[in-house]
């Protein structure tokens, strides 16, 4: 089965500066970070505050979960980090 995004739950970790979601395959959860840097560089106009970086990525949702799946198709780990 492929990597799928079912939910879509996201939460911002300012101690990491990165907006934190989750990926399935079949009943195997996969967790992606995708970090500040990458959000400023979608969106340039990203104000630092977690209000501003959650918009980012829900304007970006669809970029950002082609990096993912792209991530996990070269090798599949529990984990990921977007940087």
């Amino acid at each position: 089965m492929a990597l799928n995004f079912p939910n879509p739950s996201r939460s911002y970790d300012p101690s990491r500066h990165c907006v934190c979601f989750w990926g399935y395959d079949d009943s195997r959860e996969v967790s992606f970070e995708v970090g500040d840097a990458v959000l400023s560089n979608l969106s340039p106009e990203m104000r630092p505050e977690e209000p501003a970086v959650l918009e980012a990525f829900d304007r970006h949702r669809d970029q950002i979960l082609e990096l993912a799946r792209d991530a996990y198709s070269r090798s599949k780990q529990n984990r990921y980090t977007i940087s």
